[in-house]
């Protein structure tokens, strides 16, 4: 389609309404004397659909930006808005689901309505808006603007073919500004309580005798006496009738807190998907990042690349723009779907990315309850009530009759209430005695517009500091950023509760936090009875009860930073940054495979040790290293596989005997194996298929069965941390877990139908892409991949590898010596998610070629790329 000749009219009739719909208060944007409401923006395409917006103020830009963001991604968009309103169940009906990709949430209809309609409430949204910089309130009114504009069109006629997922939808309305600052709510939460969709919209206080209490112990009231003790004296002190109780507690045949009880709550919480066992799986939800300064860089100057492993679909997409208010802002890169600010990117000044962070965002806190009324907690000695909050959905029945359904759900001045099971087995439960809540510092966290709206608006690397710790504002995130000439940086300035291990230590809630803290290591379960154990508050910190930067790790280097989704710790293999609080990170300990081979990476290049000619890093190096799809588990121990497990007679799998012939032939592909997961690559999917079941091992064992730790460890050599980098290492091959899972791997190989020397190429392919059929390289970062993909399902079927996930928005960014970036990079999925656009699979395709696209941000550049032209006003 040439944009050029569409029609930038907007139809009167819908004009005024869109109008209405987005509010019409006076107010001026940057330096911009414009009426509110009055709106201009020149839109270029330039190949691969990158659109440049061009605008004389900050309200300009949005309506911009929206309106090209609404060309490319509407109807995904759109699901998303119906979602955190509440509005499922009304257009979509009470028996659909709802998943958040980037977290493993999945809810039902019904319980994502109520979750968001207590969760984004009037008082959340309403804060984060009156906390955003003004300028960047007209940035945001004014995408809602371009964004309804083009839903207009749409709705007469004006882009026939396009869309057709929401063309007609009922659900296709006019959004308004509360809308982008719910979305933005919803992406603070991601990483917290959004984890906990149905475990929040389901939390319900019980009748007084619908479940059972404890007795035994010391004063006759079991495990948990101790503490109903005093709490029965606080009861009776209050003038309450404790004797009414005392003889049904006592007569409740019930132990909860025994040993065996608390190893089946572990059980089930670590064998369960999403939740706390997901917290910090970075498998999927994950990232790499890199910035190298002069010792590190061949030219001198700094080199920055970014690499997020985001969804494939879903509104956890990333999408690219360049934004432009002459001679006063200029920002390119990439945003999440609905944020008018460019999350990941580089100007002339700096360029910075982002990978996820280790940190805990919240806590949870066990409260004391009142068992006359299961609604009341104590705290302090006193007696508080539960706010309840009722809630109101529609619902679209059967018959297409819209109905309303009712749920009360509740909130402790924590926040909100929380229940969890795991295999039917109630790990926190809400009792007569005891519930639990939880406290989010992301649900409380209102700078995450001003965060990245000042960000692209950076002057130097020092300023890009300054304004990380001043608004601290990044839910959840590292960073790394450096600038033309300058050091390189890192740091984890994000927003955590300020829970010190002292505090972790005088405040755990036993016996719970024991097993919270084995399946979610770090993740504090506190005494919600105590005003003692409240978070604290750094003198430094923006904002109640969260680190301030001082107490955050941050490292300032001349060779190099990295993350690859641990923590902190080895952001620089010479420099350990140590003495952080538990909840931010571990230190100390194992780093994953992928983690290990992006510092590996590093480090052989800086010191010429990687194969490659000289020292240091080039862009162009940096690319290749950045997508080789080597394996670093096959570096470790293939040679091992083939020289041992391949000439090993009589291998056993988990239903018998492995037949000598199929392992014969997959082990000669093997030792043919480039060791990579390239296009042209065979023997990839058999490591793959290896790798996954052998790095899950034990797990697959009988809990009882008494096996020797050497016959069930992967390494023989184990993790020493004087040297994490290298360590573990040696595949243990006498272990019975790894001649298992190789021979099990053989078998579902040639169960697939695949043959074992097939190229990955063919193979593997785009899982989002509806019939195209598009070659994806890159493999597991379990396995120790760097260019990483996750497929769904994970394992291999007769049909291939289907990508849904990995590799995302792709840069590497450096400066000329005019202080010009240079920069290049992919979104791996393509800018549309529409298939009738254009751009619906071209980057998909340049990716496949690892043909790297420059990303034109000169003047210059933009007129040699250029592919359409729009100009838009009202």
């Amino acid at each position: 389609m040439n944009l050029a000749r569409i029609s930038a009219i907007l139809p009167i009739v819908f004009g005024a309404a869109l109008i209405s719909a987005c509010g019409g208060s006076s107010s001026t944007a940057g330096n911009s004397s414009a009426r509110e409401g009055s709106y201009s923006a020149e839109i270029v395409r330039t190949e691969m659909g990158i659109p440049h917006i061009t605008a004389r103020d900050f309200g300009s830009l949005g309506y911009g930006q929206g309106y090209a963001f609404a060309e490319d991604n509407l109807c995904v968009m759109m699901d998303d808005f119906v979602t955190i309103r509440g509005e499922r169940s009304r257009y979509f009906g009470p028996d659909g689901t709802y998943s958040i990709r980037a977290n493993g949430s999945v809810a039902d209809n019904v319980s994502s309505d109520f979750f968001w309609k207590f969760i984004a409430d009037e008082a959340a949204i309403k804060r984060t808006e009156a906390k955003t910089i003004p300028r960047f309130k007209t940035l945001v009114k004014g995408w809602t603007v371009g964004f309804n504009r083009y839903m207009s069109e749409l709705k007469t006629g004006q882009h026939p073919g396009r869309h057709l997922a929401c063309a007609e939808g009922e659900w296709l309305q006019p959004i308004a500004v509360d809308d982008m600052y719910r979305r933005f709510v919803r992406l603070s939460v991601l990483a917290s309580s959004s984890v906990f969709v149905n475990e929040i919209a389901s939390a319900q206080p019980p009748g007084l005798n619908s479940l059972p209490l404890p007795i035994g112990g010391s004063n006759g009231f079991g495990p948990l006496g101790d503490l109903l003790s005093p709490l029965l004296d606080v009861l009776s002190g209050l003038g309450l009738p404790v004797a009414q109780i005392e003889t049904p507690l006592r007569a409740t045949p019930y132990a909860p807190g025994s040993a065996a009880e608390l190893a089946q709550k572990q059980q089930a919480l670590a064998a369960a998907p999403g939740g706390f066992a997901d917290l910090q799986e970075h498998e999927r939800f994950g990232s790499n990042m890199y910035a190298f300064g002069k010792d590190g860089s061949t030219t001198g100057n700094p080199i920055v690349y970014g690499n997020p492993h985001f969804p494939w679909s879903g509104t956890e997409r990333l999408w690219m723009s360049h934004n432009t208010i002459p001679g006063q802002f200029d920002i390119m890169g990439s945003s999440l779907y609905g944020v008018p600010a460019v999350l990941i990117g580089f100007n002339k000044n700096v360029a910075w990315s982002h990978t996820v962070s280790t940190a805990y965002r919240f806590t949870l806190y066990e409260l004391k309850l009142n068992p006359l009324n299961a609604t009341q907690y104590i705290y302090d000695g006193e007696i508080r009530d539960l706010t309840a909050v009722p809630l109101t959905i529609q619902v679209k029945n059967a018959d297409g009759q819209i109905t309303e359904r009712k749920r009360t759900l509740y909130k402790s001045h924590f926040g909100p209430m929380i229940t969890v099971g795991a295999s039917g087995v109630p790990v926190l439960a809400w009792t007569p005695a005891l519930a639990y809540s939880m406290r989010d510092a992301n649900l409380e966290n209102d700078r995450l517009i001003n965060q990245f709206g000042r960000w692209n608006e950076a002057t130097s690397l020092d300023d890009f500091i300054a304004t990380q710790a001043q608004q601290l504002g990044v839910p959840w995130v590292n960073t790394v950023a450096s600038g033309p000439g300058g050091k390189v940086y890192y740091g984890d300035v994000t927003v955590v509760p300020n829970v010190p291990d002292s505090l972790v230590a005088s405040c755990k809630a036993l016996p719970l936090s024991l097993v919270i803290d084995q399946v979610a290591a770090g993740l504090p379960l506190l005494d919600g009875s105590r005003s003692s154990c409240e978070w604290l508050t750094d003198d430094d910190a923006p904002a109640p009860g969260i680190f301030g930067a001082k107490n955050l790790p941050t490292l300032t280097r001349d060779d190099y930073v990295a993350n690859c989704n641990d923590s902190y710790w080895l952001t620089n293999a010479d420099q350990p940054l140590t003495g952080f609080a538990r909840i931010i990170g571990d230190e100390n300990a194992e780093r994953t495979l992928r983690t290990r081979l992006c510092l590996l990476q590093a480090e052989r290049r800086m010191d010429g040790s990687d194969g490659r000619p000289g020292k240091g890093f080039d862009i162009a190096t940096l690319q290749d290293v950045a997508l080789s799809s080597q394996i670093y588990s096959a570096e470790l121990a293939r040679k091992t596989v083939v020289d041992s497990l391949c000439t090993q007679p009589g291998l056993m799998g988990s239903s018998g005997p492995a037949n000598g012939d199929d392992v014969a032939a997959a082990c000669a592909v093997l030792a043919a194996w480039d060791g990579s997961d390239n296009l042209a690559s065979a023997g990839g999917h058999i490591w793959r298929e290896f790798w996954r079941l052998a790095s899950a091992a034990p797990l697959g064992l009988p809990i009882a069965l008494p096996v020797p730790t050497p016959l069930t460890d992967l390494w023989s050599v184990p993790f020493s941390s004087s040297d994490p980098v290298n360590t573990p290492n040696t595949l243990n091959a006498s272990a019975l877990t790894v001649q298992m899972a190789f021979a099990d791997a053989i078998e579902a190989v040639k169960a697939t139908g695949i043959p074992f020397d097939r190229p990955l190429g063919e193979i593997q392919h785009s899982g989002v892409h509806g019939d195209a059929v598009l070659p994806v390289f890159g493999g597991s970062g379990g396995a120790g991949a760097f260019t990483v993909i996750s497929t769904n399902p994970a394992n291999l079927t007769s049909d291939g590898y289907a990508v849904e996930y990995g590799n995302s928005y792709l840069q590497t960014v450096t400066w000329d010596s005019q202080r010009n970036p240079i920069a290049a990079g992919f979104i791996t999925y393509s800018q549309s998610s529409d298939p009738a656009s254009p751009h619906y699979k071209d980057f998909t395709q340049a990716y496949a070629g690892k043909r790297w696209q420059t990303f034109p941000f000169s003047s210059a550049q933009i007129k040699q790329q250029t592919i359409s032209r729009k100009t838009l006003s009202q």
